[in-house]
């Protein structure tokens, strides 16, 4: 088996999940999912079970099988390379994690077709250097819930519109990475 990453916390703790072989294809590493997840249950009181996840770009899947590990009720995991999908699928059997959906859709196809989909937290780890990011940002006040967090990583420094609060911050190596809050209660 090639390269893995765990999962850090809740019930699949220590489970191994498969990083594809895939030219730029980068895995958030633990320290960064531990600092993200500590955000998160700061917030959320450590909580999960009401929440709803959308991880957009999700790639080995790390960022929401971690949601889904501490208790998420639904994560959507979605990525448009085939491949990425497979696994993501065999991952998802392996764990018997039953919250989690997985969706091949593209971005904007996927933010174009969630008029009735909301989420308590949004994960974007885009490629780097792609435009994915700027592409996602104007569609996400439409499918986060009221007091939704956004959570970004990229290799640029990066900000959201006046609709969100900068709750966190913190760069690893060439890595950037936020949590943003949904200002407004009602959308």
């Amino acid at each position: 088996m090639g390269r893995t990453v765990r999962i850090i916390g809740g019930q699949y703790k220590k489970s191994t999940l498969p990083v594809l072989e895939i030219d730029g294809f980068r895995p958030t590493p633990d320290r960064v999912r531990e600092t993200l997840y500590n955000w998160i249950d700061h917030f959320w009181y450590g909580v999960y079970e009401d929440k709803s996840v959308l991880d957009l770009f999700a790639g080995t899947g790390a960022l929401g099988f971690e949601a889904t590990s501490r208790g998420a009720r639904y994560v959507l995991l979605s990525d448009q390379n085939p491949k990425v999908i497979e696994e993501l699928r065999k991952s998802r059997d392996k764990l018997k994690a039953d919250a989690v959906r997985i969706n091949s859709l593209g971005v904007p196809k996927i933010l174009e077709r969630m008029d009735a989909s909301r989420f308590d937290l949004v994960l974007l780890d885009p490629p780097f250097n792609s435009d994915l990011l700027e592409t996602t940002k104007p569609y996400l006040e439409q499918i986060l819930l009221p007091q939704g967090l956004v959570y970004i990583e990229s290799n640029k420094p990066q900000t959201l519109n006046e609709s969100f609060e900068l709750l966190r911050e913190s760069k690893a190596g060439q890595v950037y990475f936020y949590l943003f809050k949904l200002k407004r209660d009602n959308i």
